[in-house]
């Protein structure tokens, strides 16, 4: 059985050092190098490992100023996976940094110098004529819209793929997730919360617009949250829903008609179309509200991922001393050394 979410493990010294620029500090980030993972006796043995199908394919998007919450996740996937050696790990990073691909390159490779992965330059400028402004200045970044380009990123060997955002923490095996059956045509699968208040992600002008509000007649459609995501990569490519989901991007460049960056273009093409996958796989919502010292406690169930999307991150929190109890769930994946600042 994989480790319980309170395995702590101590890790050895490796350092590397990045850094991020301030108006005032030049902060530089250590990380420890992560142990070895191997795999259980039973797990098959991946050979072209690209292309493998016994491989667990999972995408996720790299930068520098998510890194801390990447290592993390990164090394709970491995620690609770059954065959950790047969994941590979496909990063998205922004083209228009290249210095940056440098310092993520190297990061991966000194803290995870067994890790299968490679890295994708994102054509983050192209974006940017298609991004609105949303309510929160978070979302507007481009690399949150890498998501909807896996299909052309990654190799067309690649057929299946769990994304994950940078901000969550598995306590569970992640090939269970990448198993869910998607069947003959469905693009997609994730928690679907049909409680949620569905129209509030939608402007007022979209649902007073017969033509707009159509777009989900005969669909029941519910929330869902875009960070962590089972994609068929070959119904994805085949049904073009790249163009699908940039139509619906350059309409709300003529016409207000969402609020929240990224996910509605999400909601308008997938929404009621998807596989609905158990909620214990997206405990969302941890982050709260930093700002207002809110704190979330957890949905009722079991607990096979937590995500701490919201406002709040656990690593500022904790490094404010400000932690919301929750937050000491990720801490024992940080792989943070003690950080230490170089004044200008």
């Amino acid at each position: 059985m994989a480790p319980s979410i309170f395995f702590f493990f101590t890790f050895s010294c490796a350092i590397l050092l990045f850094s991020t620029q301030t108006s005032s500090t030049t902060t530089r980030q250590n990380f420890k190098e992560a142990p070895k993972f191997s795999n259980f006796p039973t797990c098959d043995t991946i050979h072209n490992h690209t292309c493998s199908t016994n491989a667990v394919h999972v995408a996720m998007t790299l930068d520098v100023a998510y890194l801390r919450g990447s290592m993390a996740a990164i090394l709970s996937v491995l620690q609770h996976a059954s065959c950790p050696e047969n994941i590979i790990f496909h990063f998205v990073s922004a083209a228009s940094k290249p210095s940056s691909a440098v310092i993520l390159n190297r990061t991966l490779t000194t803290s995870f110098p067994f890790l299968n992965f490679q890295i994708y330059p994102f054509d983050d400028d192209a974006v940017l004529g298609l991004i609105s402004t949303s309510i929160r200045s978070a979302l507007d970044c481009p690399l949150n819209y890498a998501r909807i380009y896996l299909a052309s990123l990654l190799p067309d060997c690649v057929t299946k793929v769990v994304y994950l955002d940078s901000d969550l923490v598995l306590v569970d095996d992640i090939a269970k997730l990448a198993a869910t059956p998607l069947g003959s045509d469905t693009v997609l699968a994730a928690p679907e919360y049909c409680s949620a208040n569905f129209s509030a992600y939608f402007t007022p002008s979209f649902w007073s617009n017969p033509s707009l509000s159509l777009t989900f007649a005969n669909r029941r459609p519910c929330y869902f949250n875009t960070g962590v995501m089972v994609i068929d990569l070959r119904h994805w490519r085949a049904g073009d829903y790249t163009t699908m989901i940039h139509e619906w991007m350059e309409l709300q460049k003529r016409m207000r008609i969402y609020e929240l960056g990224s996910l509605p273009p999400f909601l308008l093409v997938f929404a009621g179309k998807i596989v609905p996958v158990d909620h214990r796989w997206n405990q969302h919502g941890l982050g709260g509200d930093n700002f207002r010292g809110l704190c979330r406690d957890l949905h009722p169930g079991p607990v096979s991922l937590l995500h701490w999307s919201g406002k709040g991150k656990p690593w500022a929190r904790l490094d404010a001393n400000r932690p919301c109890p929750l937050d000491a769930l990720w801490a024992p994946y940080d792989l943070l050394a003690i950080p230490f600042t170089l004044e200008a």
